[in-house]
């Protein structure tokens, strides 16, 4: 076979584009899981922005459910994902504080749709959150991280307490697993693309 044969054989071919980029928001309240979350899915090293919790830190945000907890987010984690050969999915966590709240417009603008993190221990917390992307009509699924392998209160309850509407989906996961932290972004993406075509 010649250059030129070859450079024949390849013309009919389609150009192969590149995956098609998509952005979603792993949200949630403080130490529920998000940049655990991101960096057990995300194919590239994830970028975080932790910093030490100081005592004046520790003084403020409810280390209870978390006193292991040595880091805490204070911008964003960021990493990416690769679903199929068409689709790309960019992962932004958010800061869990609501002293941070000011950079979630940011973070969220061109959003797709989002991934609330819930600890049951503590649901209080990811109310900001779950109003967040209410708010804004922005589609989301609430993930209960299921902490040593274990939720303290069903679906159907935390679904109740916090008052999300039927559509909204509810699904118990594992912030350290791959597989699970993936499932649970197709479900935002499946809801998110099924708004847009209705």
């Amino acid at each position: 076979m010649t250059p030129t044969d070859s450079l024949t054989r390849g013309a009919g071919r389609t150009a192969v584009r590149p995956p098609l980029p998509v952005k979603m928001v792993i949200a949630g309240g403080f130490g529920v899981g998000k940049t655990t979350a991101v960096g057990s899915i995300s194919e590239i090293e994830p970028l975080t922005t932790e910093a030490s919790i100081t005592e004046v830190a520790a003084g403020v945000d409810d280390l209870t459910h978390t006193p292991r907890k040595t880091t805490t987010t204070v911008a964003m984690d960021f990493g990416c994902i690769t679903i199929d050969p068409t689709l790309k999915l960019y992962l932004f966590g958010t800061p869990g504080q609501e002293r941070f709240g000011f950079m979630w417009d940011d973070i969220v603008e061109g959003a797709l749709g989002g991934l609330v993190i819930v600890d049951t221990r503590r649901l209080d917390d990811c109310y900001a959150a779950v109003d967040y992307f209410e708010h804004r009509g922005i589609p989301f699924a609430v993930a209960i991280n299921a902490f040593d392998g274990r939720v303290e209160h069903t679906m159907d309850e935390v679904r109740w307490a916090l008052d999300v509407a039927e559509g909204t989906p509810v699904v118990v996961f594992d912030a350290r697993e791959r597989g699970s932290v993936r499932d649970a972004l197709l479900v935002v993406l499946e809801l998110a693309l099924a708004r847009r075509e209705a």
